[in-house]
């Protein structure tokens, strides 16, 4: 571990400030490299050997892609949480380098704390579950929108009906207008808000890609409920009937919500 250098990482979308804590204890900035594939190759390369190496970086929008290169180049690299990173008072000057030398100087301290990093495979059921989220909030605004839309011409059910119930939706495919631009609105709307959110996430895949083989835990009682007619693919059982939380570690269930 004498030998060990700890680098810091301040990622953004375009860029990486980059700096070294070396093992005598000096702190120095690397610069700016591009955030490219090629370009973290090269600073490891510059760097290395990849084993004598310790990276961080805070976790951001950007995601895992660089941790995971970094494992895969056989570097050991921690995701630190940004709101546990120690500020000095007073010290309000930010810029990419001193962040990234910051982050050297804690790492190399011991005064970081790192986060749950998901593989390949859980980040992409997470992927999956925020898709159905928004579709869900799609669908919910474009029944509002449908809603005051059949408000303002007059359309009403014959009789009393909770809205989008099955009995509402065998109502509103009945709905029809004259005018041509309101029929368009109306079978565009009526597209929208009556197909489930998970088919319009998981209809594209192919049908290799609709398996939860890659998920650790994916066996047992969710396959069991993939051969439900209902739900033609696992994922999309998963997904429709709850059973998501079989398949992601508890540490991702607590904090499923924010993601």
């Amino acid at each position: 571990m004498k030998k060990v250098r700890f680098i810091g990482l301040d990622v953004h979308a375009d860029t990486i400030a980059v700096a070294v804590a070396e093992p005598q204890g000096e702190v120095r900035s690397m610069g700016v490299i591009p955030n490219r594939p090629e370009s973290i190759r090269k600073i490891v390369k510059k760097l290395g050997p990849a084993a004598q190496l310790r990276v961080c970086y805070e976790a951001d929008p950007t995601g895992y892609v660089i941790y995971w290169q970094l494992t895969g180049l056989g570097v050991h690299c921690d995701v630190v949480a940004p709101t546990l990173v120690p500020v000095k008072a007073g010290d309000r000057v930010k810029t990419d380098r001193r962040d990234a030398t910051k982050l050297a100087r804690s790492y190399q301290a011991g005064d970081l704390t790192p986060v749950w990093v998901p593989d390949a495979a859980h980040e992409a059921l997470r992927d999956l579950v925020r898709a159905r989220e928004a579709a869900k909030n799609d669908q919910l605004r474009a029944r509002h929108r449908f809603g005051n839309f059949l408000l303002r011409h007059g359309r009403r059910p014959a009789t009393a009906t909770t809205p989008w119930t099955q009995r509402c939706l065998t109502w509103v495919r009945q709905v029809q207008f004259e005018q041509p631009a309101q029929e368009a609105t109306r079978v565009s709307a009526r597209r929208v808000i009556m197909r489930r959110p998970d088919e319009r996430a998981i209809d594209e895949c192919s049908p290799g890609d609709r398996t939860l083989d890659g998920i650790p835990g994916s066996h047992g009682g969710v396959r069991n409920s993939s051969s439900d007619s209902r739900w033609p693919c696992p994922v999309r059982s998963v997904v429709s009937t709850g059973a998501i939380h079989q398949v992601l570690p508890k540490a991702f269930r607590t904090r499923s919500t924010k993601g």
